[in-house]
Parts: structure tokens; C-alpha cells; sequence
């Protein structure tokens, strides 16, 4: 009965996060503008988010994922050959559930501006069509749920090495926000989303993986 409270009142929480993301998306967005200044498209900050936003996508995850499963087949480990198999899956369906709904929601980024209105114009909007339009496909945020699809996996087995993955994929995410790629609610959507998947994965699949 008590741990039933505890998981609905953080379940409720995390909502009330969430909806929180949303209010302060603008604010936040303009802060960062703030910090940034004049000279941000030069500074070592962007070099390192350009890098993290270009090298932390789906392609790259997988290319690591294959390379963590091949190092484990030739050392003969089934336990980690078989956690780099699931981080991959995980991190493609998050990814791919993530492609699904920012293809249709139409939301814009927030680098768009003034050129475009903030808002979410679907998938069909005046007479054009939003999917596949870059500028309209903000939320949620591709990069971060394929980021913390992988990392989810590698956390529920190891903490160590899961919070490394989890800070990696943190600062992919950050990234994309100081890039102006993805607002604040767009980033924490993505997440919730990759941990769902990769709970489910981690409990409906064979589970006896946990490295010695």
C-alpha cells in the first residue's frame, strides 16, 4: 500500500513537471539567448554542442552499440553482447516514436524565430504540409530520446557505467537546447518516453543479464 502511494505520487510529480516545462519554455528560451550573446556562434560552447548534437544521433549510437556488441562477442561476455543488443533497440524504438510524433505535431523550433510563430501547426497547416519540414518538427526531441533510450538500458544493469551513458545523454540533450533545436518540454517529453520503453524492454525480455 505505501510503496503504491510513493509510485503515484511521483508518477503525479513528474506530471506536474512536465506541464511546468511547458510554462517556462519561452522564458527559458530567451535566457538562454541572453547568456549566449553576440558572439555565441564562435564560442568553444557551440563548437562542443555543434559536436555533441552532430555525433549523438541515432547513426552514432548504433555504430557504438554494434562496436560495444562485437568487443563483447570477441571477450565473450553474453551479458554486455546482450545489454549493447537491447540499448540498440531501445534507442531505435524511442527514436523512432519520437520521429512519429514531432512529424505530426508541427511544433516549431525555437531558432525559427522571428522568421515563424511559435506554436504547433500540425500536420497540416494553411495549405502546406508540415511533415518533413524541419523548422516544424520540434517536439519531441529525436536526439534525447535515442540518447537516453541507449543510456536507460546500460543504467538498469550497471549504475556506474549507466550514469555515465545518462550524463552523455544529459549533455546531448543540453545541446540540442542551446542550439535552439528543441525547447525545454520537448527535451523531458523525449525522456519519459525513452524510459518507458527501455523499462519495458528491460522487463518483458529475458532479464537474467545483470554484469558480474
Amino acid at each position: 500500500m505505501k510503496e503504491n502511494f510513493w509510485k503515484l505520487f511521483l508518477f503525479l510529480a513528474l506530471l506536474l513537471l512536465l506541464a511546468f516545462s511547458f510554462l517556462v519554455d519561452t522564458p527559458l528560451r530567451s535566457f538562454i539567448l541572453q547568456a549566449e550573446g553576440n558572439d555565441w556562434n564562435h564560442s568553444l560552447l557551440h563548437l562542443l554542442s555543434s559536436a555533441l548534437s552532430r555525433y549523438g544521433d541515432w547513426p552514432e549510437l548504433i555504430l557504438l552499440g554494434a562496436f560495444g556488441w562485437g568487443l563483447s562477442k570477441y571477450a565473450n561476455n553474453p551479458v554486455w553482447k546482450r545489454l549493447f543488443l537491447m540499448a540498440m533497440i531501445a534507442s531505435t524504438m524511442a527514436g523512432a516514436m519520437t520521429n512519429v510524433l514531432r512529424l505530426s505535431t508541427g511544433r516549431t523550433r525555437p531558432r525559427v524565430s522571428p522568421a515563424h510563430e511559435q506554436g504547433w501547426y500540425g500536420p497540416y497547416h494553411h495549405g502546406t504540409w508540415m511533415i518533413g519540414r524541419s523548422e516544424f518538427n520540434s517536439f519531441p526531441s529525436g536526439h534525447t530520446a535515442t540518447a537516453f533510450g541507449f543510456a536507460f538500458i546500460i543504467f538498469f544493469a550497471d549504475s556506474l557505467w549507466g550514469t555515465v551513458a545518462l550524463v552523455l545523454a544529459a549533455l546531448i540533450a543540453c545541446s540540442r537546447l542551446l542550439l535552439g533545436a528543441h525547447h525545454c518540454s520537448d527535451l523531458l517529453v523525449a525522456i519519459f518516453i525513452a524510459y518507458g520503453i527501455s523499462r519495458f524492454l528491460w522487463n518483458y525480455f529475458p532479464t537474467s543479464i545483470t554484469p558480474e
